[in-house]
């Protein structure tokens, strides 16, 4: 096993980093929260719901995209992937969003979906240790010990520099450790380099591979093995009380395809503009993604502090940062569900949906963005109750089942097929790469 270390430089990073406390805000993510039980219905009306999910599923809107050219540049990597054995170059998407997307359910379906068709590359960027209440990856396992202390999360409170997941844990004491079972070819650990920073020593089960410093100047630090093809079992330990801060661990093999899911509990959109932008764009260009996805808007519509008419210019500014950042990558917006509310006692639609995907729609229109609308391609507004009644929503109103999560993401990845057989149809009727997007 061979090690190689990096920093980018060149990043206008402040020259001083303050190890920051425990945030409270990590202390609360630790509280479990109870959802509403889903209500009692009659099996006679729990298989009508189910029919008319069915019928909602079955019946698609007219245009199930917006801007489907948008997602050539991603279709033609998955193209190249499957039909240049000779050169297999995996395929990285990563996937940003909210608690639907922590919870891993609906990212994990479409990811199955996507491996069973284009080949397993690895989980690809997951979260260092158990940073908060409720993350989970269920193609790569970790954790790590009590002494971690979690920073950024959904109020991105402190200097930004939380890595590639908006999400960073931080120890100052000898001993502590995290560790990662994933199947890969390939092993990269993403970290903070900075002044006076601690040493790590890394682990494959027993075996002690290497020990690496993070001191050295500000910035992302990264290192990187090659390792043999099988499951292992890496874990990180400090040897020394200095500080560390840790981003995640990237797990890849050679070929085939990554489905990165990167939730936070409660997170907005505009959550990715407090992070430090050089040290996102360095490590989004070190993943080199295909397809970036988006899929927030379910937190916005109930904040007092937003409108339609202040939501879109800042979406509008981060598809602008990503583009920027990851200019070879298609991006994917994933609007909203429907989500229901209680009012004196009774549950009805959440009106601030209607804004959220409104401004969605304008800032993919203004910036060649792909969106795909997840509410009018579940049943519209209102449809929520049939989802609920149906047991694949949760009492909430607001969050799916493990089993409605999944056929979700069996019509989403249905729908990415659909344009991506549209496009590979055209492809080899042209004889090369689509340019013009032609996939309506």
């Amino acid at each position: 096993m061979r090690l190689c270390a990096g920093i980018a430089t060149g990043l206008g990073l402040a020259s001083t980093l303050l190890f920051l406390a425990a945030s409270s805000e990590g202390a609360a993510a630790k509280k479990k929260t109870k959802r509403p039980a889903t209500p009692n219905v009659s099996p006679a009306q729990r298989a009508a719901s189910l029919r008319k999910v069915s019928d909602y599923l079955e019946d698609p809107p007219e245009q199930m995209f917006a801007q489907p050219g948008a997602l050539a540049p991603a279709f033609e990597q998955l193209y190249r992937l499957g039909s240049q054995p000779q050169d297999p170059a995996p395929v990285h998407i990563i996937h940003f969003g909210d608690s639907h997307t922590a919870a891993d359910d609906f990212t994990g379906g479409v990811r199955d979906l996507l491996k069973q068709r284009f080949g397993d590359g690895g989980s690809g960027f997951s979260l260092a240790g158990h940073p908060f209440l409720g993350y989970r990856r269920f193609d790569v396992h970790g954790g790590g010990t009590t002494g971690w202390q979690s920073e950024g999360l959904r109020s991105a409170s402190g200097d930004g520099y939380f890595g590639l997941g908006g999400v960073s844990i931080s120890t100052a004491h000898a001993g502590q450790s995290v560790f990662i079972e994933a199947d890969c070819e390939h092993l990269e650990i993403h970290y903070l380099q900075q002044p006076g920073g601690g040493d790590l020593a890394l682990y494959d089960y027993d075996q002690r591979l290497e020990e690496f410093s993070t001191d050295g100047p500000l910035g992302p630090g990264f290192v990187r093995y090659q390792t043999p093809a099988s499951t292992h079992r890496f874990a990180l330990r400090t040897l020394s009380s200095r500080p560390v801060r840790l981003f995640g661990w990237v797990a890849d093999k050679d070929t085939g395809v990554t489905y990165e899911a990167l939730g936070i509990n409660g997170a907005e959109a505009g959550v990715i503009l407090r992070w430090d932008e050089s040290m996102l764009a360095t490590y989004l260009q070190l993943r080199n993604p295909g397809l970036i996805v988006l899929a927030y808007g379910t937190n916005e519509a109930s904040d007092p502090n937003m409108s339609a008419e202040t939501y879109q210019p800042m979406f509008s500014e981060l598809l602008q940062r990503l583009r920027h950042a990851a200019p070879a990558a298609s991006i994917l917006v994933l609007g909203p569900p429907d989500r229901w509310y209680r009012y004196r006692g009774v549950f009805r639609p959440y009106p601030g949906i209607d804004w959220v995907i409104a401004a969605q729609q304008a800032a993919c229109r203004e910036n060649a963005c792909a969106f795909w609308d997840t509410r009018a391609r579940m049943g519209g507004k209102g449809a929520m109750r049939d989802w609920v009644y149906a047991g694949l929503a949760q009492g909430d109103y607001v969050h799916f089942t493990s089993a409605g999560y999944r056929r979700l993401a069996g019509v989403l990845f249905a729908d990415i097929m659909q344009q991506y057989d549209t496009y590979k149809k055209t492809r080899q009727e042209l004889g090369g790469p689509v340019q013009d997007g032609s996939t309506n």
